[in-house]
C-alpha cells in the first residue's frame, strides 16, 4: 500500500516537472530559430498544467511540494520561457528588448505570488469561478501572438518593435490586474450539451492540426473578448449574494426577476385596454383638452337591477330568443 501510494502522489509531480521541461525546451528552439516548436512546447507546458492539478484532486495526493513546484514551473514556463523567445525573435534594439522581456517576467513571478496569497485569504463563495488577472498559461501565449502571426502571414505591423513592445507590456499589465477572467474549472456543462462539445472537441482537434497557428491564435483572441463578459458577470454575482451556490438554471432566474424589478414594468392586461380604445373610437369621444372637436360624453353606470333586460339583449347578440316562462 505504501508503494502504491508513494506512486499515486508521484504522478502529478512528474506531470508538473514535464510542463517545466517543455518549457525550456520552447528556449532552445527559439535560439536555433524554430519559433514553431517553441509555441508547441509552451502549449504542451499549459495543457500539462492543467491537468497536474486536476489529477492530484482526484487521487487525493494534492501537497506542499506539488504547489510550490507548480509555482516554479509556471514561472518558468510561462513567464522566463515566453520572455526570452520574444528577446530572440524581437526585431530592434537589443538593449530594449531585454528591458521589455524582464517587465514581462517579473510580472509574471508577481502574479503567480499574488495567486498563492489568494489562496490563503477568505473570498466569497462565487470567487472561485474567476482569476484575479490573466491566469499564467494564457498570459504566456498572449505574449506571443506577434510571433504567431508573423509565422503565418509573414512580416506586417503586428511584428513592428513598437507593436510588439506595446502588446508585451500590456499583457505584463493583465497578468497583476485585477480584472477577474472566467475559470475553466468551475464550468459544468449540462447533459445535453456533452454531445455537441465533444464533437466540437474533435473539430477543434482537426483545426490544430490542419491549421495550427490560426487556430491557436482565433483562440487566445477569443479568450481576450470574454474580458468584458467577465467582469459583467463578477459585478452581477457580487450584487446578488443569492445566487451564490445555486444551480445556472436559478441564476438565469434571479437575472430575469432582477431585471423586471430594476425596469419597474408590470404585465399589461392588453384585451382590455384595446377594446375599450376600440368602442371610444367608434363613438367618436375624445378629449377636448387633447385638441378633438367631439366633446367627451359620460355615461351612466350600468343599472344592475333591470337583470331581465340584460337577459335579453344577451340572448339577441347570441342570434337566438328567450323562451317565454
Amino acid at each position: 500500500m505504501s508503494r502504491a501510494t508513494a506512486g499515486v502522489r508521484l504522478l502529478p509531480n512528474a506531470i508538473t516537472v514535464l510542463a517545466l521541461c517543455a518549457g525550456l525546451s520552447a528556449v532552445q528552439f527559439a535560439l536555433t530559430g524554430d519559433y514553431l516548436l517553441s509555441i508547441g512546447a509552451i502549449g504542451i507546458a499549459a495543457i500539462l498544467d492543467s491537468l497536474d492539478g486536476r489529477i492530484a484532486r482526484l487521487l487525493d495526493a494534492s501537497s506542499k511540494m506539488g504547489a510550490e513546484l507548480d509555482s516554479l514551473s509556471d514561472a518558468i514556463s510561462f513567464g522566463v520561457a515566453p520572455a526570452l523567445v520574444l528577446y530572440v525573435w524581437m526585431p530592434g534594439d537589443d538593449r530594449f528588448g531585454w528591458l521589455v522581456t524582464l517587465i514581462f517576467a517579473v510580472c509574471m513571478v508577481l502574479r503567480l505570488a499574488r495567486f498563492n496569497t489568494l489562496l490563503d485569504e477568505d473570498q466569497p463563495p462565487f470567487a472561485g469561478e474567476f482569476f484575479v488577472g490573466v491566469p499564467a498559461p494564457a498570459g504566456g501565449l498572449v505574449a506571443l501572438l506577434p510571433v504567431m502571426l508573423t509565422l503565418q502571414f509573414g512580416e506586417g505591423w503586428w511584428s513592428s518593435q513598437v507593436v510588439v513592445v506595446v502588446w508585451t507590456i500590456a499583457t505584463a499589465a493583465l497578468l497583476i490586474s485585477r480584472i477577474p477572467t472566467l475559470s475553466l474549472k468551475k464550468l459544468n456543462a449540462p447533459a445535453k450539451a456533452v454531445a455537441p462539445l465533444l464533437v466540437g472537441v474533435g473539430l477543434l482537434a482537426a483545426a490544430v492540426i490542419q491549421y495550427p497557428l490560426i487556430s491557436l491564435a482565433t483562440a487566445l483572441v477569443l479568450y481576450l473578448a470574454h474580458i468584458p463578459y467577465a467582469v459583467r458577470r463578477y459585478q452581477w454575482l457580487a450584487a446578488h449574494p443569492e445566487a451564490w451556490g445555486v444551480p445556472g438554471h436559478e441564476r438565469r432566474a434571479i437575472r430575469r426577476s432582477s431585471r423586471g424589478r430594476r425596469l419597474g414594468l408590470r404585465k399589461p392586461r392588453l384585451r382590455r385596454v384595446a377594446g375599450a380604445a376600440r368602442r371610444a373610437v367608434q363613438r367618436g369621444d375624445t378629449d377636448p383638452s387633447a385638441g378633438g372637436g367631439h366633446v367627451s360624453r359620460v355615461y351612466p353606470p350600468a343599472d344592475t337591477t333591470s337583470r331581465p333586460t340584460t337577459r335579453k339583449r344577451d340572448w339577441r347578440r347570441i342570434g337566438l330568443r328567450q323562451r317565454g316562462r
